[in-house]
C-alpha cells in the first residue's frame, strides 16, 4: 500500500469527527468521543507524538508505545466517567505535548521500561480528561469507543508518517517533534 492510500485512508476515518466536531450531532457520544482528542491542539499533538516516537523506536516498544497509550488512556477515561480529577491536569497534558515533542525531536530511544512508563503517565492525564469532558445524555461507552478510535487512528498517522516516508524526511520528523516541543512550552505558559 503507497503512503498516498494510507494517508487518504486516514483523512477518511477522520472526516465524521471535522464534519461533525459542533454541538447537536451524535448525540449516542461516539462523535463527541472521536472530536475530542481531534479537535484539541493539545490531544492532537500528543497523539500524533506516540506514533512518531513509537515509529523511531526498535522492537517492542514499536506496538508497545501506542497500545500503553490506548489502554491506559481508556482507563484514565473511566476514572474521569466516575468524576475523578487528578491535580494540574492540563498542565500534565501540555507537560506530555512537550516531553514526547522532545522525544521525536530528539529520537530519543530510553529503556523499553522507561518509555512505556513515561507513556503510560501521558495517557492517564489524556484520558482522566476526556473521561471529565463525558457530554450529557451520551452513552459512555459509545464515547469512549469514539475516543479510543480517534487515538488509534492519530497514532497510527504519526508511525506511518516515520515508516512510509524516505529516510530523507527524518529531519522533518524531527521538525514536527520540536514544533510539538515548543507547543508543549507555550501550552505550559498560558
Amino acid at each position: 500500500m503507497t503512503l498516498k492510500r494510507i494517508l487518504g485512508a486516514m483523512a477518511l476515518l477522520l472526516t465524521p469527527a471535522i464534519a461533525f466536531a459542533h454541538p447537536g450531532h451524535g448525540d449516542n457520544g461516539l462523535i463527541a468521543g472521536i472530536s475530542h482528542p481531534v479537535g484539541g491542539l493539545d490531544h492532537l499533538l500528543a497523539m500524533v507524538a506516540v506514533g512518531l516516537w513509537a515509529a523511531q523506536q526498535k522492537g517492542a516498544a514499536r506496538w508497545a508505545l501506542p497500545c500503553t497509550f490506548v489502554g491506559i488512556m481508556l482507563i484514565g477515561g473511566l476514572l474521569g466517567f466516575e468524576g475523578l480529577n487528578l491535580p494540574a491536569l492540563e498542565s500534565g497534558i501540555a507537560a506530555s505535548v512537550l516531553a514526547l515533542g522532545l522525544a521525536v525531536a530528539l529520537a530519543v530511544r530510553p529503556p523499553l521500561s522507561l518509555a512505556v512508563a513515561a507513556t503510560a503517565l501521558f495517557a492517564l492525564f489524556h484520558g482522566v480528561a476526556h473521561g471529565l469532558e463525558l457530554p450529557q445524555m451520551s452513552s459512555p461507552w459509545a464515547y469512549a469507543a469514539g475516543f479510543v478510535a480517534a487515538t488509534a487512528a492519530l497514532h497510527g498517522l504519526g508511525y506511518a508518517a516515520v515508516r512510509l516516508l524516505p529516510q530523507a524526511a527524518a529531519p522533518l520528523v524531527r521538525l514536527a517533534g520540536a514544533a510539538s516541543a515548543a507547543t508543549g512550552v507555550w501550552l505550559l505558559a498560558s
